[in-house]
């Protein structure tokens, strides 16, 4: 067994001599350290029993000679070598780093993450750019749209994604239905919960949670399937082709995720439509008939029209940030992990950054 760093103590005439023992490394060092610092002065080291000693124990030696003027002895040749290297440096050093406020420290971080955010933003306008400039040689060459893949995309973005949009948003219509029927409760107006479920379901809450939803699946599909192809040089294979990967990978993603949107957010607005008429009918005795006779009479069309208006948009974003992330990996396959959770949660922020601004614009507009 490797013996430890440790020493030996014994009091003089002129402060305590110290005899090391072991192995006075980076490895073997423990607490020697602050159990030097604790004792009084020290009169001589003595480095004859040591097994080996390492940079880190020689700028102890060294720091101890400095600070009590000690006198060493016993030392190796190969020892001695480390001391007076250490002994010609100037250069001073601290154990531990000086710790900055905490403030200093919230601020930089705030900063580095500002900064990180800002890069990345830049970074999916130019790429949205360079996919508008694709989509613009593409028709201006009349070459042919790649409707096979754009229909392959509507059965991963689309089709596999009823199942669990209709049941989330079926089950957060109930949530709302019944929160707002608590509230609504004390002052004898448990009928306009149906307002609440209609107006929310179809305008904000049916398209958003579908956004996010999309986010999740096909936003972190896109990024995990292009980042592989870009680490197995399948992208630089086509390029090498002719063909560009802009036109055959990003564009199909892109626009099946654009036209199924609008499609994905009126299916999802009506599951919550039908959760919020469950519980109307089970918990406020409203019948199912008079439940579809108010809402035809509550939403107006302007609410049909907003979703109609952000939901492609919604789509243009996720394709695009999910392809950008995807573009981005370059060196091995944490990275296309990496890259993958940037796509989903850049999605989702920016999608709820734009439904906040579209809520302002359709307000100033009149539409509310």
């Amino acid at each position: 067994m490797v013996a430890k760093a440790d020493f030996e103590q014994s009091e003089g005439a002129d402060g305590a001599d110290i005899r090391f023992t072991g192995r006075l490394t980076l490895a073997r060092l423990g607490d020697l350290s602050a159990r030097l610092d604790a004792l009084g002065p020290i009169a001589s080291l003595d480095l004859s029993a040591l097994e080996r000693i390492d940079t880190v124990g020689a700028w102890i030696v060294t720091r101890t000679v400095k600070e009590h003027g000690a006198k060493v002895t016993g030392a190796s040749p190969a020892a001695q070598r480390l001391l007076d290297a250490l002994a010609s440096d100037k250069s001073e050093y601290r154990v531990h780093r000086d710790r900055r406020p905490a403030l200093v420290r919230m601020l930089e971080q705030v900063g580095i993450a500002s900064r990180s955010v800002w890069h990345e933003l830049i970074g999916i306008i130019g790429f949205f750019g360079a996919m508008i400039m694709a989509l613009g040689t593409q028709l201006r060459a009349r070459r042919r749209l790649r409707w096979n893949a754009i229909v392959t995309r509507f059965q991963t973005v689309g089709v596999d994604a009823l199942p669990i949009i209709g049941l989330m948003t079926f089950l957060i219509g109930i949530v709302v239905a019944q929160q707002g029927a608590v509230q609504l409760r004390q002052f004898g107006l448990e009928v306009f919960t149906i307002n609440l479920v209609g107006r929310a379901s179809i305008r904000e809450l049916g398209l958003l949670m579908t956004a996010i939803m999309v986010a999740g699946r096909s936003g972190s599909a896109f990024a995990a399937q292009i980042g592989t192809m870009k680490l197995t040089e399948e992208i630089d294979a086509m390029r090498t082709i002719g063909v560009s990967p802009m036109e055959a990978i990003v564009l199909p993603r892109v626009a099946a995720a654009t036209i199924l949107m609008p499609l994905l957010g009126f299916y999802a607005s009506i599951c919550a439509i039908i959760g919020g008429g469950v519980f109307c009918w089970i918990g406020l005795d409203i019948a199912p008939l008079t439940y579809i006779q108010l809402l035809r009479d509550i939403i107006p069309m302007t609410d049909f029209w907003a979703m109609l208006i952000k939901a492609p948009v919604f789509g243009i974003l996720i394709g695009v940030t999910g392809c950008y992330e995807g573009m981005q990996v370059r060196q091995n396959a944490e990275e296309v992990g990496q890259r993958t959770t940037s796509a989903v949660v850049a999605a989702i922020f920016l999608v709820i950054v734009l439904d906040a601004m579209f809520a302002v614009f359709f307000s100033s507009i009149g539409w509310n």
